[in-house]
């Protein structure tokens, strides 16, 4: 489509992200009905947001759900949306929502089954590649430890380290994605490596 997408030469003269640039574009052609565009958008976001999902609810499955979700509100609210920060801090922002409140249903509700959380957990999803069993099963081990890990912190902990180790977003962007400070995500992410490693220390140690 001419025209379709912003000059992306343009955008790093002046110093614009070249890929969020290609969101807003995306995203304003959402506004306007366009579903070819929010199926791009879908396409480029789906994977981060399911990975982020599924660590944070350490269920895999579940989180095909709730990604659903969020690209659904993602659609609904594309009219509304003004391209005032980062496309991927606003699709954060209802990633975060829809997260929380899932979090918060299933703390009251405790309505999964442990063979459940075992067959749904993230590390199961993974595949082993060339490991030998044993040394697959290790991996796997070590992969429920660190996810149980970061499920056991608390929610704003929880999606700063997320965000941070799995998503590569800066504090900045962060800070936007969970409506606080700069600063306030350092002190999160401090507090949370220094949980993290007296949780894992007796793995790390193996």
């Amino acid at each position: 489509m001419p025209g379709f997408f912003p000059d992306q030469s343009s955008n790093q003269a002046l110093g614009v992200d070249a890929d969020d640039a290609v969101d807003v574009a995306l995203m304003l052609e959402t506004a306007r009905g366009n579903e070819s565009a929010f199926r791009q958008l879908i396409e480029r976001h789906q994977h981060a947001v399911i990975g982020t999902v599924a660590r944070m609810l350490n269920d895999a499955h579940e989180a095909e759900d709730i990604a659903q979700q969020v690209f659904v509100r993602l659609w609904n609210s594309a009219p509304k949306w003004r391209p005032e920060a980062k496309f991927t801090t606003y699709l954060y922002t209802i990633m975060r929502n829809l997260v929380f409140n899932e979090s918060r249903r299933r703390s009251r509700k405790k309505e999964i089954s442990l063979d459940e959380q075992e067959e749904n957990h993230p590390a199961a999803m993974r595949a082993d590649g060339g490991l030998s069993p044993d040394e697959g099963m290790e991996k796997r081990e070590l992969h429920r430890s660190i996810d149980a890990a970061i499920a056991a912190l608390p929610e704003q902990q929880r999606l700063a380290v997320v965000l941070r180790t799995f998503e590569g977003l800066d504090y900045d962007d962060i800070a936007k994605a969970l409506d606080t400070s700069v600063s306030s995500v350092k002190s999160l992410l401090f507090r949370a490596r220094g949980v993290l490693r007296e949780a894992l220390s007796g793995n790390l140690q193996r």
